[in-house]
């Protein structure tokens, strides 16, 4: 006779109470295997609000509420690996965590060494200081600038493009481009004259000018590079996968997940 321990039973209990609130919760934490028992381990980078930040010793942010949200529809609950974002995807492989919920752009790239579903849509925007002469509207306005972005995100080959074609067709001077480890470093690089210019997502800009107190100013009047934000599993793991892919639907359906896109300046995907 097998002895069931405190923990199996309250991890039973809470499925069985899930079965009832959501239709497929049974079925999917039978099939969704994970890393830890009873736990959907997540990898983010948890310095880049409104999307995931601490607030004390508390990650908080729209990816953790998905996450739990998506968690709790599997009969688990979400912990969160704080790892920098151009690594995020070297940790899935590794299996660190069992997915990546974290601000991060859907590209062919990423593709071939990983699977996403699509989870939200947001554009970037271009930031500069308030007292800024010169504060541009697009990327091309860009030419004969020094523009700051994070490590690792797509925009660092998007304006290369621009200043190699663009820029250099017009005489209009390269576009040079500062990487930094974290937005937050990048946004004191061009407080500080660094920078000229500072590209980031459009839910961080508009946080990050409200943190910067009228010292930092969006210079673009619409979003510029719309993409559409992934939710990525290790390639192979189709059972995993179909299963975030289920938690999400019932999530979309419930009528939730419109309200916290609206909370967080997103467009659903």
């Amino acid at each position: 006779m097998a002895i069931r321990t405190p923990l199996r039973r309250t991890a039973l209990a809470i499925a069985c109470t899930l079965a009832g609130l959501f239709p497929f919760a049974a079925q999917a934490a039978e099939t969704a295997k994970t890393l830890a028992e009873g736990e959907l381990k997540v990898g983010m980078e948890i310095t880049y609000p409104p999307f995931e930040y601490y607030e004390g010793d508390q990650v908080k942010g729209f990816d953790p509420e998905v996450s739990a949200a998506l968690a709790k529809r599997l009969g688990l609950t979400a912990s969160f690996s704080d790892i920098t974002f151009p690594n995020l995807i070297l940790g899935l492989d590794a299996n660190r965590f069992d997915t990546i919920i974290s601000g991060m752009y859907i590209l062919p790239e990423r593709l071939e060494k990983a699977d996403a579903i699509p989870y939200a849509k947001t554009g970037a925007a271009i930031m500069v200081r308030s007292d800024a002469a010169k504060k541009p509207t697009t990327p091309e306005e860009l030419c004969g600038l020094t523009v700051g972005l994070q490590q690792g995100t797509s925009w660092i080959p998007a304006l290369e493009k621009v200043s190699a074609g663009y820029c250099a067709e017009n005489g209009a001077g390269a576009i040079t481009i500062n990487q930094y480890p974290t937005t937050a470093e990048t946004s004191q690089a061009l407080l500080s004259g660094h920078i000229q210019a500072h590209l980031e997502i459009d839910a961080a800009s508009l946080l990050i000018v409200e943190k910067a107190r009228g010292r930092i100013a969006i210079s673009t009047k619409s979003s510029i590079y719309p993409q559409v934000l992934g939710i990525y599993v290790k390639k192979g793991n189709a059972q995993l996968l179909d299963a975030l892919k289920a938690a999400l639907d019932d999530f979309k359906a419930s009528g939730e997940y419109a309200e916290l896109l609206k909370k967080y300046n997103l467009e659903e995907a």
